[in-house]
């Protein structure tokens, strides 16, 4: 026969307070129904188990037997649920994160920080990602929510794993501050891309979308950008730049200023890119994911309104 372990447990409990009422009152459940799980059991066993009295309830020595190995069920099962309710107040607090340098040096940390301050206890991790990756590390385990970037087209995750939407991210032109585009015009002149058809660029490595996003943005202006340099790393990018020997196109997030740049903003359509936290679908176990994104979303609005500030004083 196949022994259910649920018997075994129950005549432990019997033993230990001596009646079917009390052990039914342990279990959470009424008499009557122990009463039937004891004479399923005895139909099991093909043996007599418990001996009912006027003082409560005893056991055969069949039952006694049985009631020792039910007490090592029951222990197992007061572990499992103790080491579970530990596992799971652990998982609440706990936040693995994984994200790309911008993100890291720009949005991530004021969300920490009021992370923090609401829970002190908090167990946060942060690793290094590349945008491609973070999906896969989620679906993983090793992660639990990701910041990834879209270069012109919408995230679009598999069903287990849900893209929140944080910052539109606009791409805009680090020149050389000595270049004619820079000290001809004003400050807050909108460059058009073509008028940069005949510059050297600093880009993105081929076979990243944001390469990719740059190629197409020049198509459409009407030219194919000579690419002199290329770099996985925009501090790398805008340090060439600041040489004087060439241009880049730079998300607006990840502007360093770095000495001998300027920056122009493109006119529309500019290429941007999209930013997102990724999560699983089912984030329960870790609710401090979901009160992060609200936090990434309040700093993505601040910074936002820092980069729209220049443009309204202009315009007034």
């Amino acid at each position: 026969m196949v022994v259910d372990p649920g018997q075994l447990r129950l005549l432990a409990l019997i033993e230990r307070h001596g009646s079917l009422t009390a052990a039914a009152h342990a279990l959470r459940l009424t008499p009557a129904a122990v009463t039937q799980q004891v004479a399923k059991a005895e139909r099991d066993w093909q043996v007599p188990l418990v001996i009912r009295g006027p003082r409560g309830a005893t056991l055969t020595a069949a039952g006694a037997l049985l009631a020792s190995h039910g007490r090592t069920v029951e222990e197992a099962s007061d572990k499992a649920e103790a080491q579970l309710a530990a596992l799971l107040g652990h998982l609440s607090l706990r936040l693995r994160i994984g994200t790309f340098q911008a993100a890291a040096l720009h949005l991530l940390p004021p969300a920490l920080t009021a992370l923090r301050h609401r829970h002190p206890d908090a167990d946060v991790s942060v690793v290094d990602v590349v945008s491609g990756r973070g999906a896969d590390e989620i679906s993983a385990g090793r992660l639990d929510l990701a910041i990834v970037a879209s270069w012109g087209t919408p995230l679009a995750p598999p069903p287990h794993l849900r893209a929140h939407s944080l910052l539109l991210d606009p791409m805009v032109v680090v020149l050389p501050d000595d270049h004619p585009l820079a000290t001809g015009q004003p400050a807050d002149t909108e460059l058009h891309l073509e008028q940069l058809r005949d510059e050297s660029w600093v880009s993105i490595l081929a076979g990243h979308a944001a390469r990719e996003q740059f190629h197409d943005a020049a198509r459409e202006a009407g030219f194919t950008p000579t690419v002199r340099f290329e770099t996985e790393s925009y501090d790398v990018a805008q340090a060439l730049v600041g040489t004087g020997i060439a241009v880049a196109l730079v998300s607006r997030l990840a502007l360093t200023h770095a000495p001998g740049t300027t920056h122009r903003e493109l006119a529309h359509p500019r290429p941007y890119r999209q930013l997102y936290a990724v999560t699983k679908t089912d984030a329960s176990l870790t609710p401090l994911a979901d009160m992060l994104i609200d936090l990434l979303r309040d700093v993505a609005r601040d910074i936002t309104a820092t980069w729209e500030a220049p443009l309204q004083e202009t315009q007034r």
